[in-house]
């Protein structure tokens, strides 16, 4: 049989394959109202960047249940860069960026190209610059040693509560705080 192939051979081919490709789907159980977000759980890196950076580690505290946190990491060989990605009650993404680098060419990386406003804003006793760009939007603190920075897509409202959630610690490796 072999060259003697028509087109009918081939489409009776392509339609039992349909049939078995449309059973997979009706049977294999799909969500798709389900929030694909995937939450992650951040203590493990807070305990081990807090032990390991040379700067206090700005994590949140007393977040909405609603604050959702979807990535972390921390590099001590990037800087002692530490990550920490939300996405806030609109869906819209924050994260906390935090480095012994803080020249202008890494603030602009982690801002996503942001530029300073030459406005601030006060979030609770910290006064914080304000930095605004096509994708993202930031709040800046320049400390000595290293800069904080909350960005995303958020308002400076929700990128403010973001900042005054944060609690800065360090830790020694006895686990003394400090």
């Amino acid at each position: 049989m072999k060259g003697k192939q028509t087109v009918w051979d081939m489409v009776r081919s392509l339609g039992v394959i349909g049939i078995v490709v449309a059973g997979i789907y009706i049977f294999v159980p799909h969500d798709e109202k389900a929030d694909p977000t995937h939450v992650v759980d951040y203590r493990v890196e807070t305990i081990t960047a807090r032990r390991a950076a040379p700067y206090p580690v700005a994590v949140p505290v007393g977040l909405p249940a609603e604050w959702r946190a979807t990535s972390v990491t921390y590099d001590r060989k990037a800087a002692n860069a530490w990550h920490l990605g939300f996405l806030d009650p609109k869906g819209q993404y924050v994260a906390i960026e935090q480095s012994s680098d803080a020249s202008a060419k890494h603030l602009a990386g982690v801002t996503r190209q942001a530029k300073a406003t030459g406005q601030t804003q006060q979030v609770g006793d910290q006064v914080w610059e304000r930095w605004e760009g096509e994708k993202y939007d930031a709040l800046v603190r320049q400390e000595q040693g290293y800069a904080t920075v909350v960005t995303g897509t958020a308002s400076f409202e929700d990128l403010g509560t973001m900042a005054a959630a944060l609690e800065f610690k360090q830790e020694t490796r006895q686990g003394a705080q400090q």
